[in-house]
């Protein structure tokens, strides 16, 4: 229960700002305990997001499948990807997190679970893209869950801004290229990846 109040108040801190600029500290006030009692369930602040990462394959797996059950173009699949992934920003900002911090000041052991989790769903992932669309190879379906994975973390990180940055943005003609917009840019370029997948098969 004491692991579950901590990882409901690092969601709910990840959720009004950038998971960058939380803290254990942060952590420990939001759930109402001291930062040493924290360290006795969770060895830093990563652990605790990386756990959060786990938890974000879970939930979302089941209700991309179920999105793809229904798609039969690579159009159709792009879109169950894009859509998917844009209703869950702070899946995004932890996707972009993961190899560069998440993964990085934890355990051994802690990476390998994470691993276990996210590659259990990936293949789950994959096979319900390969349902939809039966000419792609299961290393192309593989490698268009990296895809998404990889260029939804970085475009979540584009597409949310500080907000005096994207006031730059919109106020500076020359700066219009910097704004974009998540799920049209993803669909697009997941939709490009497939098409050329399927024609090369």
């Amino acid at each position: 229960m004491r692991e579950r109040a901590i990882l409901d108040a690092a969601r709910t801190l990840a959720a009004e700002r950038s998971i960058r600029a939380i803290t254990l500290t942060d952590i420990a006030e939001e759930v109402g305990m001291h930062k040493s009692a924290l360290l006795r369930y969770f060895e830093t602040r990563e652990e605790i997001f990386l756990r959060l990462t786990a938890d974000g394959w879970r939930e979302w797996t089941p209700v991309l499948c179920e999105r793809l059950s229904g798609a039969s173009r690579p159009s159709e699949v792009a879109d169950a990807f894009a859509t998917t992934l844009g209703a869950r920003g702070l899946l995004c900002d932890l996707f972009a997190q993961t190899p560069m911090n998440l993964e990085r000041n934890v355990s051994v052991e802690a990476v390998r679970t994470y691993k276990l989790t996210s590659g259990e769903h990936l293949g789950v992932i994959s096979a319900a893209a390969r349902r939809a669309l039966p000419g792609l190879s299961d290393d192309a379906a593989r490698d268009l869950v990296a895809v998404a994975v990889s260029v939804a973390g970085t475009f979540w990180q584009i597409s949310t801004p500080p907000p005096e940055i994207a006031a730059l943005y919109r106020d500076d003609p020359r700066l219009g290229h910097a704004l974009i917009e998540f799920e049209p840019r993803l669909r697009r370029i997941l939709t490009a990846y497939l098409d050329g997948s399927l024609a090369l098969a």
